[in-house]
């Protein structure tokens, strides 16, 4: 089954501190709404850009999606 990275990106001197703040709250909506999302994380591109993203099934996708409004989406391949 295909995965999709779902991005939120943020930009300027705080990115990565607010990427941070950002998953915590990614990590309460999938406990609330009891999802089967175990990836989640955060990643510094640069000093002045961080993304915070969880990882779905494609099938599971549209809902997700649609309550958290990602920045993007991409095919998601494994780091194993």
């Amino acid at each position: 089954m295909r995965q999709l990275k779902l991005i939120w990106d943020f930009r300027g001197p705080n990115a990565l501190q607010t990427a941070k703040h950002h998953e915590i709250h990614l990590k309460e909506y999938i406990a609330i709404e009891n999802l089967d999302i175990t990836i989640t994380g955060i990643t510094e591109l640069t000093e002045m850009h961080a993304i915070a993203f969880l990882v779905v099934n494609e099938s599971d996708m549209k809902p997700v999606r649609d309550a958290l409004k990602p920045h993007r989406g991409q095919v998601y391949l494994s780091e194993s």
